[in-house]
């Protein structure tokens, strides 16, 4: 058992809470950062005289030796290591000897975990944030191809008024435009260094740690040792914004599985995205978007239980923390795969426009114009309501749409009706006449869109 700790212990630690006190089948995941930590933190102590040039270079070395037989496989990270740390540190020392015995002066494995786990965040965030920026591209594509795609917009699962395919895409737009805007901003709050806080009361040696968080491409370091140790919001922050993505993907996901059904018929699912039935041959299932909407709770459970394992924890640093990575690992990695997942399915998803339009038309998406018809000829707004609510029932009764209804019909029900109705009620009417901004409208929706389209140029030349 290779550990960083014992003098003070007179007899070994039984192998069964040796094996429950290990955290490397799990921390093994950011050995690129511990490496790359200790590099900054040998580089630092260089500068600040405690290590020679010469040591400091043997260390890199040894360092960057091991980090390439690690990646090439000619070493393995096995059980007979604590954790990530003790792996690295007990390799150093057994190629440099003494030498590598110094690679720890001035730090702890509080502050050292709490940089890797700050710069494999950092990363993810990142790449979150790419992922979600790709899927952002893909929906503003299809806005921009369906700004005359009429569809019915609904309520309560009802359908309530005609809208553009490319208004309900720029909803999940809008959505994703702010999961974006999450990961920059948790990224701003997170980014800085917690190497040289020590166990949690800093440390005697005349560290640099302005120096440290440069090279680790850290903003500055954290301004309070115990917190740098002991607080994982960032965490508990990014935890909270990936289910928050992953709650818009389910929502998303819902849709398309509606969508998808023999009752619906908008959307075909390309083959590359869907199974088959062993018993049905028929059958075309969603199965994606099924299991992005299954995997949502999984990526909650890790929120879940962050926000529980740190409720109740005393400053400083406490061996519940450990079990921050586990879970947050299988998240990040669930929620990284969702998206390229999703995005995949819905960049090659076929859209059934003529069904969208006709499902549209008999769902009298249109009966809100034809009571504003009626007010707008002086009707007042309850009896117009009233009378609206009369020709939807005759329609139910016939089968039939309200624009199918004969002038003569309408008449019959109120006689302010002019030929000038089947206009009023047309679907292309009543979207296009909607042009207030956020509005479905073909005018309100390319400004929008050309807003969004800048944005997300801005975005991409900012990165």
């Amino acid at each position: 058992m290779a550990q960083l700790w014992g003098g003070r212990f007179t007899k070994e630690t039984d192998k069964l809470v040796y094996n429950f006190n290990a955290s490397i089948s799990f921390d093994q995941k950011f050995y690129r950062q511990d490496i790359r930590g200790s590099k900054a933190h040998v580089a630092m102590l260089a500068k600040q005289g405690i290590l020679t040039e010469e040591e400091k270079n043997q260390i890199t070395e040894g360092l960057d030796g091991i980090l390439a037989d690690v990646e090439a496989g000619k070493l393995e990270i096995t059980s007979e290591y604590e954790d990530i740390h003790s792996f690295v540190e007990a390799n150093l020392i057994d190629r440099l000897g003494d030498t590598g015995k110094k690679l720890h002066t001035g730090r702890s494995r509080n502050d050292q975990v709490a940089l890797d786990m700050r710069l494999y965040t950092r990363k993810e965030v990142l790449e979150t944030k790419g992922l979600i920026m790709n899927l952002l591209d893909t929906i503003l594509k299809i806005m921009e191809e369906n700004t005359e795609t009429i569809m019915p917009g609904f309520t309560h699962l009802q359908k309530a008024q005609p809208i553009t395919l490319a208004h309900h895409m720029g909803a999940y737009f809008e959505m994703f435009k702010r999961d974006s805007q999450r990961m920059h901003d948790i990224y701003e709050r997170m980014n800085y260094c917690p190497l040289g806080s020590g166990a949690l009361a800093g440390t005697t040696y005349p560290l640099d740690r302005e120096y440290t968080a440069e090279l680790l491409g850290f903003y500055g370091p954290t301004l309070n040792s115990m917190d740098g140790v002991s607080d994982r919001d960032y965490l508990i922050e990014y935890l909270s914004a990936i289910s928050t993505v992953m709650m818009h993907l389910s929502r998303f996901s819902e849709e398309v599985i509606i969508w998808n059904s023999n009752e619906y018929q908008f959307v075909e699912i390309d083959d590359a995205y869907s199974t088959g039935s062993s018993i049905m041959p028929q059958k075309k299932n969603p199965d994606i978007a099924e299991l992005v909407r299954g995997k949502t709770g999984r990526v909650y459970g890790a929120l879940t239980s962050m926000l529980t394992t740190m409720k109740g924890i005393p400053l400083a640093y406490n061996k519940d923390m450990q079990e921050d990575k586990e879970l947050t690992f299988d998240a990040i990695d669930t929620v990284k795969g969702c998206l390229a997942l999703f995005n995949g399915m819905l960049a090659t998803m076929r859209f059934n426009k003529d069904r969208m339009s006709k499902s549209a038309r008999h769902g009298f998406t249109n009966a809100t114009d034809a009571a504003d018809y009626l007010v707008n000829h002086g009707v007042p707004f309850r009896d117009a309501h009233g009378i609206v609510g009369r020709i939807v029932l005759y329609c139910i009764e016939k089968g039939i749409a309200i624009d199918d209804m004969s002038l003569e019909e309408l008449k019959a029900i109120s006689p302010v009706f002019e030929e000038d109705i089947y206009e009023a009620i047309s679907m292309d009417t009543c979207v296009n006449k909607r042009l207030t901004v956020g509005a479905p409208g073909k005018d309100a929706m390319e400004k929008v869109i050309a807003i969004n389209k800048k944005w997300l140029e801005e975005e991409k030349s900012n990165n």
